[in-house]
């Protein structure tokens, strides 16, 4: 059964409202993933954590208003463990320039300008250690930085 904001582990409840959701959702992605329940509760509380400690008030605000977690598809999502590995992306998007980890679906955040994108996936790069690619609006690398 998949854990949603009314029904977690009780190591879950002294964590911020944003905390918890970030962890249940990754949680929740990891059993997809087949790992245990004793492994995917500490690792997603800490991965919950690091996404909150780097996320900006628009991220962590967007994030709130998202549906609750409570179904998991077997599918991948943004809050996948792994993609804490990849490199961070920059590339045009219909509403601006999105910022997304490499393999993840839908971006994390999208900016009006370029720029704001470029200096978030650095930072998030920087953090995590990887790589920070930005697309010019064509879909060509325009330039790489790593970490």
């Amino acid at each position: 059964m998949p854990w949603t904001m009314n029904d977690y582990p009780s190591s879950l409840k002294n964590l911020d409202r944003p905390v918890k959701k970030k962890a249940i959702d990754i949680a929740n992605s990891m059993l997809d993933d087949g790992y245990d329940e004793g492994r995917a509760i500490p690792i997603a509380t800490e991965q919950a954590k690091e996404w909150y400690s780097n996320a900006s008030k628009q991220e962590v605000n967007e994030f709130m208003e998202e549906e609750d977690p409570k179904s998991r598809d077997g599918g991948k999502s943004s809050s996948d463990p792994e993609l804490m590995e990849k490199a961070e992306l920059v590339e045009a998007h219909e509403d601006g320039w999105a910022v997304r980890a490499k393999s993840a679906k839908k971006p994390d955040v999208v900016y009006d300008s370029k720029s704001e994108a470029v200096e978030r996936a650095k930072e998030v790069a920087e953090k995590k250690g990887t790589e920070a690619i930005i697309y010019k609006k064509d879909g060509t690398v325009e330039k790489r930085h790593s970490y």
